[in-house]
């Protein structure tokens, strides 16, 4: 395989992102690697570990070649438009030949299968999706019920239940849907996405961050590449009030106006902020078994950002673009081949956005607030615009 695509937020990047840096070169024998990931906000509704930049150029000394920025309004977004547009924009450039990706159990195979009967849902599944969303069922947990109702082989159905899996899916889904050519390649991974104990070697990011939150920075050297471990400080970063002060000058029709925040959940949202003692206690006061506590703080981040729900689904498959925020200084050759691929335009510096149109503008004007903003809170002066050379 000559170029091979892989979609992250290294959040922050530890030792299992090495390993799976590495199997795409010695396994796949991928000659150049590109990166999709996500700026300064992640998929769980909060702010990252590290910038943008940072975590680009540390991406780049892992082993990957070029690092694209995943816009701001997909990058916060849920996990079907997460992994829909980062796709999008790989298969964009024109130059991908497959894309791979950390998942806890499957084979290619099966996720291409699971993802066919997702991508074409019949009338039976439709009813039975809708009956388990009524009972109050999570969107994952109504996927699951409904596929039993309808028949699907057991070992497809348990793939579901397992984050890194369900993006697998999505990442399959999205090849189908656009009808792209390039090829899946899973990757089994260590540990559990979720799991908040530190494990000694590969271990979740979720316990990393956890650790760090609990001032546990020191147990981090032995999971963490030594170009990691240096550059963590800060964390967990305050933008707690930040949200919620834009949530009560919020109205609730702004917030209907917001991806997920459907079925009256903006009511209740804006009932409860009115007696929590904080950010975190209002997401635990919110969240049930439909509403899950990622989806909540996405919603309070979207607000905050002022990313609507109509200008994320509505957005045009050709104004995606591509904003380049780090390259191999060895390999600056990926630059020049993709900018010949793409279908889309490839953003290296301030003077490329006039190649923008008014809807591309938009969503590259909400990474420039973006990051503003995180500049802001982490008393940083990243420049939005520039393009790293590692």
């Amino acid at each position: 395989m000559k170029v091979c695509g892989l979609v992250a937020e290294y959040n922050p990047l530890h030792n299992g992102h090495l390993k799976h840096i590495e199997y795409i070169k010695n396994t796949l024998n991928a000659e150049k690697i590109i990166v999709v990931m996500s700026g300064d906000f992640t998929q769980r509704g909060e702010p990252a570990i590290m910038n943008k930049y940072q975590r680009a150029k540390q991406a780049i000394i892992a082993g990957a070649d070029c690092v694209i920025e995943l816009p701001t309004v997909f990058a916060t977004a849920n996990a079907e438009v997460f992994c829909k547009n980062a796709v999008k924009i790989l298969n964009s450039l024109g130059a991908v030949d497959g894309i791979c990706f950390g998942v806890e159990s499957g084979e290619k195979d099966d996720y291409i299968k699971l993802a066919n009967i997702l991508a074409n849902e019949s009338k039976d599944f439709k009813r039975a999706l809708k009956a388990e969303l009524d009972n109050g069922n999570s969107l994952i947990k109504a996927r699951i019920n409904a596929l039993k109702t309808t028949g699907v082989d057991n070992g497809l159905i348990d793939l579901l239940a397992k984050p890194n899996n369900i993006l697998g899916i999505e990442y399959a889904k999205a090849i189908l849907s656009i009808g792209s050519k390039m090829e899946i390649y899973p990757m089994l991974r260590e540990g559990d996405h979720n799991d908040l104990t530190l494990k000694s070697g590969i271990t979740s990011a979720s316990s990393i961050r956890n650790s760090l939150k609990v001032k546990k920075s020191r147990k981090l050297k032995k999971v963490l590449p030594p170009f990691v471990f240096s550059e963590i400080s800060g964390y967990p970063i305050e933008f707690d009030k930040l949200i919620y002060a834009k949530l009560i000058t919020a109205s609730t029709e702004k917030l209907r106006g917001i991806l997920d925040c459907n079925e009256g959940l903006e009511n209740r949202i804006k009932a409860l902020s009115v007696d929590a003692e904080n950010l975190e206690d209002l997401v635990n006061k919110v969240t049930t078994k439909r509403y899950t506590s990622a989806r909540i703080r996405r919603i309070l981040l979207s607000n905050f950002l002022d990313i609507e729900k109509d200008f994320v689904l509505g957005y045009p498959d050709k104004e995606l673009y591509a904003r380049v925020l780090a390259v191999n200084k060895d390999k600056k050759d990926v630059i020049s081949l993709i900018s010949k691929t793409s279908k889309i335009p490839v953003i290296t510096r301030k003077t490329d956005t006039v190649k923008l149109s008014d809807t591309q503008k938009k969503c590259y004007e909400i990474d420039c607030t973006a990051n503003a903003l995180y500049n802001l809170a982490k008393n940083q002066k990243e420049n939005p615009h520039q393009l790293l050379l590692v």
